[in-house]
């Protein structure tokens, strides 16, 4: 039943019914609407008090808990339930890859609306923790407290952190002692940092007054073992910047590719800056199958080393190449699938609209001695048309792996217009991806489809989809 509280509705007992959209759960109030709950699992049964009232939906978190589900674990982080990264993390791993496949199942048959074969089993990673390639925190001198710090009454007398944006707070950042998403040093490099900062008084990040020395710290690391740290500073202070630098360099001399961004900007994006090289080289190294790839500071390479082995082995399979086919890969990046799938290619045409990536993609594609690959520079909706065909000839084969917001209009007309046999579409978004399938439908049939989970405790998961022409 519910009942008013200060303006804000509690519903008693509630069962938790399902997961839902950006890893928040839901459950069904007594009057019909649907509440959306962060932090709970689906078969939990909790007391909720609303924040936000809409015309079809409410939002709500848990106050108490009367029974907790049987798919719940114990969060393995100390951060779990203020930091927005891992939401899942007290929801047993098989039954996120249960919802991960759900969800894609869903988005094809309702977005979509198109005839789909039977799925094929999704891919869980291997590892669950400590599987990201790359991180990125954020310096600031107003940190996030915790509702135990503000009910404790106590003096804060440092209030620096170093971490994660609070969800939906662009100024709040949540101190982080320990990640358990990026394998060692990672902890280590960030903690003593801080710690060194602020023995040493160097300034953190006011993003409200645009002040202070610190601004952002990244960290990549390899499966070679290489590992690339760069720090953003926001003021041009060349004495504490070598001062923290230098402490970096002697303290982890496994560090291989030091470097630096001086960003008075009003935002920390790095792709318009000049990023500068303070010690060893200016990328790191990942290796699969053989094959080596430069990683820059501005790369896009996917996240999880290890399961983009895998999704590619899947895309490159779905392909079924023979050694004969022309293969077209739309939004290459930096030519990984590319050059993955070269070597049972007769040629592989790479397109991307990153001039950066595809200098990498060159560069890798020498190094790893690939003859060929070819690759071009260019908006996907401007540079796919009929001269470029004519030029490159007609693909056997089109691997596309588009961003968040799937592909454009006028590429999906160029591909049913060019009719390649098959299309193999990889995605990180399975809504657009349904809706451009179902722009596709009336030439191709949807034959394979296997879910990939990249991002274990996190609600993202890929989908890999082979089209054959009808």
């Amino acid at each position: 039943m519910g009942r008013k509280r200060s303006d804000k509705i509690v519903f008693d007992n509630v069962k938790v019914l399902d997961a839902g959209a950006k890893g928040v759960s839901v459950a069904k109030a007594p009057d019909g609407k649907v509440i959306f709950i962060p932090n709970v699992v689906p078969g939990d049964v909790v007391d909720v008090q609303t924040f936000k009232k809409r015309k079809a939906y409410y939002e709500g978190r848990a106050i108490n808990i009367h029974e907790f589900s049987e798919h719940r674990t114990e969060p393995v982080c100390s951060h779990f339930g203020s930091c927005g990264g891992c939401k899942w993390q007290n929801m047993k791993y098989s039954q996120q890859l249960f919802y991960k496949n759900q969800e894609v199942f869903n988005n094809l048959k309702r977005i979509g609306k198109i005839e789909l074969p039977e799925f094929e089993p999704i891919l869980g990673s291997e590892k669950q923790f400590f599987y990201r390639n790359k991180m990125e925190f954020s310096f600031s001198n107003s940190r996030w407290m915790t509702e135990e710090e503000i009910q404790s009454g106590k003096e804060i007398d440092n209030a620096n952190a170093l971490g994660f944006h609070i969800p939906k707070m662009w100024d709040k950042i949540l101190d982080i002692t320990h990640c358990s998403l990026q394998e060692d040093p990672s902890n280590a490099i960030r903690n003593e940092i801080r710690d060194f900062a602020n023995k040493h008084g160097l300034t953190f990040f006011n993003p409200r007054n645009h002040e202070g020395l610190l601004r952002t710290l990244m960290i990549r690391t390899a499966s070679t073992g290489e590992i690339m740290v760069l720090i953003q500073f926001f003021e041009d202070d060349k004495e504490n910047r070598e001062l923290i630098l230098d402490f970096l360099a002697d303290r982890f001399p496994q560090i291989t590719s030091l470097q630096y961004v001086v960003n008075s900007k009003a935002n920390d994006t790095l792709y318009d800056q000049d990023i500068i090289l303070y010690k060893g080289r200016d990328y790191i190294l990942e290796e699969m199958e053989g094959l080596k790839f430069s990683i820059n500071a501005k790369s896009f390479y996917q996240t999880n080393s290890d399961q983009a082995y895998e999704l590619y082995k899947i895309t490159r399979e779905f392909a079924g190449l023979t050694g004969n086919e022309l293969v077209y890969d739309l939004y290459t990046g930096t030519g990984t699938i590319a050059q993955f799938v070269s070597k049972k290619a007769k040629k592989v045409i790479g397109v991307e609209a990153v001039p950066e990536a595809i200098a990498d993609a060159k560069e890798n594609a020498k190094r790893n001695e690939i003859t060929n690959c070819d690759f071009f520079v260019g908006d996907m909706k401007v540079v796919f048309n009929e001269e470029f065909i004519n030029t490159h000839g007609t693909p056997d084969i089109i691997i596309t792996d588009p961003p968040r917001d799937g592909m454009h209009k006028d590429v999906v007309e160029q591909i049913l217009k060019i009719a390649p046999e098959k299309v193999v579409y990889v995605s990180c978004n399975s809504a657009t991806q349904a809706r451009d399938l179902a722009l596709m439908d009336e030439k191709y049939k949807v034959t394979r489809v296997r879910p990939v989970d990249m991002f274990p405790q996190t609600h993202h998961v890929e989908n890999v989809v082979l089209l054959e022409k009808r």
